[in-house]
């Protein structure tokens, strides 16, 4: 394998030594009123162009919105979030939906959820997204990452201070690197990339980037009586 390293400078950086979003650790969530919600948004999408029905759709593009809506699908309940800001390229939308599906669990569901949300929250985190945290902080805790990471990323803490934290391993370390350096980074340095490498080898490809800036775009909206989980001004 070529030397990712060989062509720069040695990367003396403290691992995890990144510019990150830092906030004053006094938080409490707080539940969504209908003073919240700009008044360019529809209230059938949460967001600023109205959902999609599949009524209006010509015959190609229905065929591709029923991949994603049915009674087998994890939007059997209708369009929402991100996925429904697709829609309005419905063909798109069937090529992301299989691909995020497999990024999201892998192969039969056996991708491991507690890492993937790890990298989930760290991107929502370093975007400032506070639609995909509240949707994404119930699922990390669901499956099983420790409070004690989920209040490091919250409040953006260095992982040079964090200590010897519960569940903060190698692993662990590399993927909140990663992800905060390639968001707030002019690129990953080096050493992260290798470290990425020798822990979770050639395949390792995340696209939640891409979500969170579907949900910036079309500024999709939490619902009132929904609960706000991320200490955003």
């Amino acid at each position: 394998m070529p030397c990712a390293s060989c062509h720069s400078p040695p990367d003396t950086r403290e691992p995890g030594a990144v510019t990150t979003t830092t906030t004053t650790e006094a938080f409490t969530p707080r539940e969504v009123t209908a003073a919240d919600i700009p008044p360019d948004i529809h209230e059938d999408s949460w967001a600023r162009p109205p959902t999609i029905t599949r009524e209006s759709l010509d015959a190609e593009d229905q065929r591709a919105f029923d991949i994603i809506v049915n009674s087998d699908s994890r939007y059997a309940t209708g369009l929402r979030g991100p996925i429904g800001m697709w829609m309005y390229s419905p063909r798109m939308a069937e090529h992301i939906f299989p691909a995020s599906t497999y990024l999201r669990y892998g192969t039969d569901g056996a991708r491991d959820q507690r890492l993937t949300e790890l990298a989930i929250l760290t991107t929502a985190r370093e975007l400032d997204s506070q639609y995909e945290w509240t949707a994404h902080e119930p699922l990390a805790r669901k499956a099983g990452l420790e409070e004690e990471l989920i209040e490091l990323l919250r409040f953006g803490r260095p992982l040079a201070d964090a200590g010897a934290l519960p569940g903060l391993g190698e692993r662990e370390r590399t993927i909140i690197r990663v992800a905060r350096e390639l968001i707030n980074e002019p690129k990953v340095s080096a050493a992260a990339f290798v470290e990425a490498q020798r822990l979770f080898g050639k395949k390792g490809v995340g696209y939640y980037t891409f979500v969170n800036y579907t949900l910036k775009m079309f500024d999709v909206q939490r619902t009132p009586g929904s609960t706000l989980l991320l200490p955003l001004p």
